[in-house]
């Protein structure tokens, strides 16, 4: 029997790089930088979250706005920012090359960084 398309949705990526998110949970605002298809990071990190998503499920790595760190957050920890504001942080101007109605444009700059250990 052949699962129906809806069960394997979370497993696809909603954000690429360059769109706008809000986490649901805590409000802040970020762009996406990087994704992994499910979570890369380590099980004593994902143990010591407060909140401990699904790991089979695309994971995003985001610049946050208004701060100089990124964050390893889970798709459905994530929401579309329609608010078509730009991100202010360190990082944009490394990993994207403009801002264009509401969502960056991502340069051939890899991302370097390894999901939290």
């Amino acid at each position: 029997m052949i699962a129906p398309k809806e069960a394997f949705a979370e497993s696809n990526p909603h954000f690429t790089p360059g769109d706008l998110v809000r986490h649901r949970k805590y409000g802040y605002r970020g762009v996406v930088v990087a994704f992994d298809l499910n979570c890369k990071a380590s099980e004593s990190w994902y143990q010591s979250n407060q909140s401990q998503p699904e790991r089979e499920q695309p994971w995003y790595h985001v610049l946050v706005d208004g701060a100089g760190h990124t964050t390893y957050a889970a798709q459905t920890s994530l929401e579309a920012d329609d608010s078509g504001q730009c991100i202010m942080h360190p990082w944009v101007d490394t990993f994207f090359e403009s801002f264009d109605d509401g969502h960056y444009i991502r340069n051939d700059e890899p991302w370097p960084y390894s999901p939290p250990t």
